[in-house]
């Protein structure tokens, strides 16, 4: 499965930390340097322009931590975080984190790392060619190193368990278990089939068979709670239907 070359920035006000990550990019195949910064300030003024496909991304940092800046990068933009305090490790998950890299960063543990981005773009890639001029009816996902197509009219939910998303399918009792995060999975799928209602969960918008009053929604024998961060925006779709 082959990919375009990824762009990359470094994000971090150690320049030790800099210099080996600028080493780690250089001797990586498919891997492009597009800048580095110590400050995040400078490198958040600088992220449009660049256009990078990969931030890589320490999380405690003065003025703007890593965390605050990659709730403001583009959709497009993919992070790897890397920093020496193993108790950021959760926070990552809930941004658009493809891994987290515990310093001092080992070159292998850095290329699973790549590893891991190279697949998501692939993915991605494949997802916008196949839906360029049409209309996307199927996602392909990765599951047992396979690259697997579904059909979205197959798929009821969507249920992220930390690094690792399942698809709840109709035509099948097990879930397709893929590494991808919530965010990645969610902007897989088209927002005018699917919606996210929770933290964990995506659903067929097309397979909703009952709304109760206390906010669960009935979608293949299954009951999901609409969380309260979610409601308006479900509530504003059920109102349109």
């Amino acid at each position: 499965m082959s990919v375009r070359n990824l762009r990359c920035i470094v994000v971090d006000d150690e320049p030790l930390a800099v210099k080996m990550l600028e080493g780690f990019i250089g001797r990586t195949p498919e891997l492009e340097l597009a800048g580095s910064f110590n400050d995040p300030v400078l490198a958040l003024s600088q992220i449009r322009s660049l256009a990078p496909d990969i931030v890589f991304l320490d999380i405690q940092m003065p003025d703007l931590n890593g965390m605050e800046l990659s709730r403001m990068l583009p959709s497009g933009t993919r992070i790897i975080f890397t920093t020496a305090f193993k108790q950021y490790a959760l926070d990552s998950y809930e941004v658009s984190a493809l891994d987290f890299l515990l310093k001092p960063i080992r070159y292998q543990k850095f290329l699973e790392a790549v590893g891991k981005a190279r697949e998501w773009f692939a993915l991605k890639d494949a997802a916008e060619a196949s839906a360029a001029g049409r209309e996307k009816t199927a996602v392909f996902l990765k599951v047992d190193g396979v690259l697997r197509k579904v059909s979205l009219d197959d798929i009821l939910y969507v249920e992220g368990m930390r690094d690792y998303v399942l698809f709840h399918l109709q035509s099948q009792p097990q879930p397709l278990v893929t590494h991808l995060t919530m965010k990645a999975a969610e902007e897989l799928l088209p927002p005018e089939r699917f919606m996210r209602i929770h933290r964990s969960f995506i659903i067929s918008l097309d397979k909703i068979e009952s709304v109760s009053p206390q906010g669960d929604v009935r979608l293949g024998g299954t009951l999901l709670h609409v969380s309260e961060g979610f409601r308006e925006a479900f509530d504003a779709y059920l109102a349109g239907c």
